[in-house]
């Protein structure tokens, strides 16, 4: 039976490459290699399948020459964004892509000079003037990640856009007495603005059923990356040590490195008959989608997420750098997304075009009602570990 998933899988890829499918990472079975010094890479961009087309009407409700020219004017972002940042200097207040404008946005402060603004238009960014730069918006949330946050708090991170740092809190509780206490002790640590949320977040890991990717002890999540030797996921599904199975029960390898709370990030081996493969699973909603790099999408950009369990979803990039208060503590350098997700998409893969983006750790609300669902960023789950993204 675990032949018939190989062939499943080894098709998928192939139709892919013969310019059948799209472009992206794994969720199937994984192979063999050793694990080295991450080195991601920005590759070109491929042409867009027709099937990331039709799904990108379907979730934004674009026509196809709308999306085609969101997904280029996102690759130029993605690609501007390292060098507008250099430009800003000590003058930078974050960035974002305006899918309105179709371009990248860079937020500065008044010290900037002018010849720094006509050099950030010139490179085809659009330029707005706030008050707080980004050392100061990053020093105030540092100093409120040493806070103990009361579980009404979901979170908090940098707005650049709002030019503060946004902490969210479970709607109906703010006048808490423990999370008034929080937001004082946080107004004092900067520029803070509060928001209320549906619900505080939470992990997606789900007790076992049939027929999904992974499962450890009673616990089933979902594959995230491929990587040289193994894959990566999220480090709440287990402990270093742990024993993984894939969807037919086999054995695949071991948990060889986690971390939950404080990070959400965990590596696994790959043996024993599985191997490696750079696609994540579109589902049938999309073609399996090739994975060429793992450049970093900026915030208002698009993203897809594959899970197990609601399988493929759209949104966008919301926070970047959020600290997640789950119910087992804090997570910090999250990345927030409009993207749903439910129990058992844990670990699962985001990818924005062709690019990792990282593994799906928490959020609220489901895929019928929606809701918000944040992800570890995969560039630090490869440098924490010293491995290297599988890419085609």
């Amino acid at each position: 039976m675990r032949r018939t998933r190989f062939k499943h899988v080894c098709l998928a890829a192939l139709l892919t490459l013969a310019g059948l499918g799209g472009a992206g990472t794994l969720p199937a079975a994984a192979s063999g290699g050793g694990a080295t010094a991450s080195s991601p890479s920005a590759a070109d961009a491929a042409p867009a399948s027709a099937a990331l087309l039709d799904a990108m009407r379907q979730e934004f409700g674009l026509t196809e020459e709308q999306a085609v020219a969101r997904l280029e004017a996102e690759q130029d972002a993605t690609a501007l964004e390292p060098r507008a940042r250099r430009t800003a200097g000590t003058a930078y207040a974050g960035s974002w892509f305006d899918a309105a404008e179709g371009r990248l946005t860079v937020a500065v402060t008044s010290e900037s000079s002018q010849a720094t603004r006509a050099a950030l238009r010139a490179e085809g960014a659009g330029v707005r003037v706030v008050q707080h730069s980004a050392r100061v918006l990053d020093a105030a949330k540092s100093r409120i990640d040493r806070l103990s946050a009361p579980s009404a708090v979901g979170g908090w991170h940098v707005d650049a856009a709002a030019n503060t740092v946004v902490v969210t809190v479970v709607r109906g509780k703010d006048a808490d007495n423990d999370v008034q206490r929080f937001l004082t002790q946080a107004r004092a640590a900067g520029p803070v603005t509060v928001e209320t949320v549906a619900a505080a977040p939470r992990t997606f890991a789900a007790g076992t059923v049939g027929g999904d990717p992974y499962y450890t002890g009673n616990v089933r999540c979902s594959i995230g990356f491929s990587v040289y030797g193994g894959f990566v996921t999220a480090g709440h599904c287990g402990q270093a040590g742990a024993g993984v199975r894939g969807w037919d029960g086999s054995y695949i390898g071991n948990f060889q490195g986690s971390s939950f709370p404080d990070n959400d990030y965990a590596w696994v081996n790959v043996g024993s008959g599985w191997w490696t493969v750079p696609v994540v699973l579109g589902w049938g909603t999309v073609s399996d989608q090739l994975v060429r790099g793992s450049a970093e999408a900026p915030v208002g950009a698009s993203v897809c997420r594959s899970g197990s369990t609601t399988h493929w979803h759209c949104g966008t990039v919301l926070a970047k750098n959020e600290t997640v208060n789950y119910s087992q503590g804090a997570v910090h350098q999250m990345t927030k997304t409009s993207v749903c997700a439910e129990g058992g998409d844990s670990g699962g893969s985001f990818i924005s075009g062709d690019q990792a983006q990282g593994v799906t750790s928490g959020g609220w609300g489901n895929c019928t009602g929606g809701g918000e669902t944040w992800f570890q960023p995969v560039n630090e789950i490869l440098s924490r570990y010293g491995l290297t993204l599988h890419t085609y």
